[in-house]
């Protein structure tokens, strides 16, 4: 949900759960070396440029006995979405994780045009 303050700063937050592949024996849960998941993040309103976005992982389903290694990162930020990132490598073994994320940025307002 978007939060509009001062009619110009908007938040937009959301959780999504990217990838479980102990169910299936996927990459992340069964491979080894490195390994990358991306998945594309739409926002719920588009910002008028693009904004900040903050991670946070919040639930990291892993293995006891395999080393514990995970880069999660934001890219290809835009008005209207991003794309998140999540890496491990060697022999870490992730059963599934959750991250959050929470995007700052300008919003339009009622008295921004659009002229073709």
């Amino acid at each position: 949900m978007v939060q509009y303050l001062q009619g110009r700063f908007g938040i937009d937050q959301g959780e999504v759960m990217p990838f479980s592949d102990f169910e299936n024996d996927g990459p992340m849960w069964a491979g080894t070396g490195t390994r990358e998941v991306r998945s594309p993040i739409a926002f719920s309103v588009p910002f008028s440029m693009p904004p900040l976005v903050q991670l946070g992982v919040t639930m990291w389903d892993i293995s006891e006995t395999a080393a514990m290694r995970l880069d999660v990162a934001s890219e290809a930020i835009e008005a209207g979405g991003f794309t998140l990132r999540m890496r491990t490598w060697g022999d870490s073994r992730i059963a599934r994780l959750r991250v959050a994320w929470i995007a700052f940025g300008a919003c339009r307002d009622e008295e921004m045009w659009e002229v073709d």
